[in-house]
């Protein structure tokens, strides 16, 4: 086993090398030949959409016909890890880099609970707007509802959505800091983020721009427009889920009109895995767990003439890594002033076998519970079974912890720590250092 020494601001990814798959070979791109490049940049975030539920990951039931294309056409991450297993942890360590801990984000924001991003965080959007990016936020932002938190207060020129879940109250849809509709019409949610992102993306298709299009469903309650509902043999989880498809397909669309379809990097994934309905593709458990069903999640890249086409990669990746990766292709660099958990996967998206994480750590709110590398996963806490009085779950704890060998046919269900305590041993070390280093930075909550 090769044994990496822990770096605090480095909990995250890979012990062994991945492996990259291929299928048709395009002209070979030195990674180094992207930096500054400044392509634009739209990344789509579904809401609780499972692992399973896209074509390209082998659902046969919900139709995806855009998402297979741009699997055909793009990088598929089939080992890919959400920055955390509920909203908002998740969406925090997308748009930063770094741990929902260190910020203080690890619960899930609502209308009760008015917490939020810190000032002191640097998103994505800010270090983009800040190279000359134009920026625009399309959908639900969950990062906090009050004036502080909302979205063009961190970097986003543009604002047009929810502040949060389509389940809490009182809900309303907003431009910029306008509220414009309540109560919402939920069923053609989709479709309206879709015309917005497109206006964006023609305003502003001459000079570079980052599109977060984050949206709101399958979240439930699920709602679909009479133009899709009862189109889907999945019933309405999938009428909501065909309309995504239909969104990206629009979109797609739109930048080869525009000309600037090969000047644009698209990234498709989602927040956490499935809730109530969706399929997790076979994996352990679902959404708020410590299992990979609720924690890996699709991910999908395309960039027409620069990422390889039917490319499948088995090395782990994680959310983390998006900000890293863009900042490098937009010629920015991220803070130096604060640990970034997240690293470049731009030669993993070229076809490298090696992800750049000797291990992944995953947390359920503040306690760091697993730790993921190529070939195994250590867990050392899950849930047992829900509370009915709806308060939270009581944990369940394994000391120092159950190994899983990921390159099993049947990842997640057999122990087999007994007939390997070294690598438990190893995993449990980088589990209790990452408890010890990884927690909220900020001496006083001034930006929360």
């Amino acid at each position: 086993m090769v044994r990496i020494r822990f770096a605090g601001s480095a909990a995250l990814a890979v012990l062994a090398l991945g492996c990259v798959r291929p299928e048709r070979t395009r002209r070979a791109v030195d990674p180094a030949a992207l930096v500054g490049s400044r392509p634009n940049v739209i990344i789509i975030l579904c809401d609780d959409l499972g692992w399973g539920d896209i074509g390209p990951n082998g659902n046969k039931v919900i139709v995806t016909p855009h998402l297979n294309r741009m699997a055909h056409e793009g990088v598929r991450l089939t080992q890919f890890y959400a920055s955390g297993n509920v909203c908002t942890p998740s969406r925090a360590g997308l748009l930063t880099g770094r741990l929902a801990v260190r910020m203080g984000l690890e619960l899930v924001s609502s209308p009760q609970l008015p917490i939020g991003i810190p000032t002191e965080e640097i998103t994505l959007a800010e270090l983009l707007k800040g190279a000359g990016y134009a920026t625009a936020c399309i959908g639900k932002w969950h990062l906090g509802h009050l004036p502080l938190y909302w979205p063009t207060r961190h970097g986003f020129d543009y604002y047009y959505g929810l502040p949060y879940s389509n389940d809490m109250t009182p809900l309303a849809l907003y431009r910029m800091e306008e509220n414009i509709e309540e109560p919402v019409r939920q069923e053609t949610l989709t479709e309206r983020y879709t015309a917005e992102a497109i206006a964006f993306i023609e305003a502003h298709r001459d000079s570079p721009f980052f599109l977060y299009l984050p949206h709101t469903m399958p979240h439930v309650p699920l709602h679909a427009s009479p133009r899709f509902a009862g189109r889907s043999r999945a019933s309405l989880y999938g009428d909501v889920v065909e309309t995504i498809d239909w969104s990206l397909g629009e979109i797609m669309a739109a930048l080869k009109r525009l000309g600037i379809d090969d000047r644009t990097l698209v990234v498709f994934t989602s927040d956490n895995g499935p809730w109530w309905e969706g399929d997790a593709g076979g994996l352990r458990d679902r959404k708020g767990s410590s299992w990979d069903g609720g924690m890996r999640v699709p991910f999908l890249a395309r960039w027409p003439g620069q990422l390889p086409a039917r490319a499948i990669s088995e090395a782990i990746a994680t959310h983390l890594d998006l900000l890293p990766t863009v900042a490098r292709l937009a010629g920015v660099s991220p803070p130096t002033d604060r640990p970034i958990d997240g690293r470049d996967i731009t030669p993993l998206l070229l076809g490298s076998r090696q992800s750049p994480h000797p291990y992944l750590v995953l947390f359920n709110g503040a306690e760091a519970i697993a730790v993921r590398t190529q070939a195994w996963k250590l867990v050392a806490q899950s849930y047992y079974r829900a509370n009915t009085a709806n308060i939270g779950r009581p944990g369940y704890y394994y000391h120092p912890g159950l190994l899983f060998d990921m390159r099993s046919p049947a990842p997640e269900r057999y122990n087999v720590a007994r007939e390997h305590p070294e690598i438990v041993a190893q995993l449990a070390a980088w589990l209790d250092e990452a408890r010890r280093t990884i927690v909220f930075e900020y001496p006083s909550p001034t930006g929360r």
